[in-house]
């Protein structure tokens, strides 16, 4: 019984670049670049015009997981580099004022819980933050970077070993991606 190929697509929107060098892809849009390696034996990837096709030999499942995933991937890449990715969260406050500011590559959030030492948080290259009064905006070209960023930030300010029903001061988010989450 000889193998079967399952291919699957994307089309490139105008105004989005595509280079493909082995498996590793880089796009540039008007929102910045975004680069991401896709090592896999079993999934091919290249250009035909406006398209990247993605192909795999076989019909396993663990295979087609594989090729589901870069999909995904590539598809979140591209989103990225069009309109971007915004996170925002809230500086909460109760007990003590806390003091958050931005410095080269990291967050410095000051007197959280009257702590004498500041925490910090770091930001990933290709993420800008901006502190708007008790919001702090993510944004950037790369979903896993500048998810990870806001995630940073916001386990920074988690707090252990008191009671979360009486200490509720923290950096929380609040939107993700222009969806409001509380």
């Amino acid at each position: 019984m000889a193998e079967k190929q399952l291919n699957d697509f994307v089309e490139i929107p105008e105004g989005t670049e595509v280079f493909i060098e082995d498996s590793i892809i880089k796009i540039k849009g008007p929102k910045g670049e975004s680069t991401k390696s896709f090592k896999n034996t079993g999934v091919k990837i290249k250009k035909e015009g406006s398209k990247i096709i993605f192909s795999i030999n076989g019909n396993l499942r663990s295979q087609k997981k594989i090729l589901n995933s870069y999909l995904s991937h590539f598809k979140n890449m591209i989103k990225g580099v069009n309109s971007g990715y915004v996170y925002k969260l809230k500086i909460c406050s109760s007990h003590f004022p806390m003091n958050v500011t931005s410095e080269k590559n990291k967050i410095l959030i000051k007197n959280f819980l009257g702590e004498k030492i500041p925490r910090s948080a770091r930001i990933y290259e290709g993420v800008n933050v901006k502190i708007d009064g008790d919001i702090i905006i993510v944004e950037g070209a790369d979903k896993e970077k500048t998810s990870q960023t806001g995630a940073n930030i916001e386990n920074a300010t988690r707090i252990t070993n008191k009671d979360r029903r009486r200490f509720q001061d923290g950096c929380f988010f609040i939107e993700k991606d222009g969806e409001k989450i509380r």
